[in-house]
């Protein structure tokens, strides 16, 4: 038990857990934004084209209200609105991976002096620059 309560307590102070939590948090934010963008954005010019017709209304009736019974039908309207959102997010969460990857990979080439590069990328780059001067000190000396 004291094991786990140790790890634990080095997984929440690394900060892996508030990283996670700081997403969480961003990610609900922005789930609201692109739900009021696709409803209150997209739809109505698409309500527009399809002669005023919601797209969340639209949906197939498998069985019609009568006296004591409900309606039974399938909503695929909502389901495509559902669609839209997932499709704005997903697009935007790869636009936005492909510009921090961008970025990393800059910040991580040792030649860039643009960017400052991090300390671990930066002694790996001089480790292998020394391994490759080792390397041609070698072949001079069997040659």
């Amino acid at each position: 038990m004291r094991k786990f309560y140790q790890e634990f307590k080095d997984f929440a102070l690394k900060g892996n857990m508030i990283d996670m939590a700081i997403g969480i948090i961003i990610g609900v934010a922005f789930n609201n934004v692109v739900s009021v963008l696709v409803k209150k954005v997209i739809m109505p010019p698409l309500t527009m084209v399809t002669d005023g017709i919601t797209l969340a209304d639209k949906k197939y009736i498998l069985r019609e209200e009568t006296e004591g019974i409900t309606e039974l039908a399938i909503g695929y309207g909502e389901l495509i609105e559902v669609l839209i959102d997932f499709l704005i997010i997903t697009l935007t969460v790869f636009l936005v991976v492909k510009f921090m990857n961008r970025f990393r990979r800059k910040a991580e080439d040792p030649k860039d002096k643009e960017v400052e590069t991090p300390k671990n990328i930066e002694l790996l780059s001089n480790i292998e620059k020394l391994l490759e001067e080792q390397n041609k000190h070698l072949k001079n000396k069997d040659n």
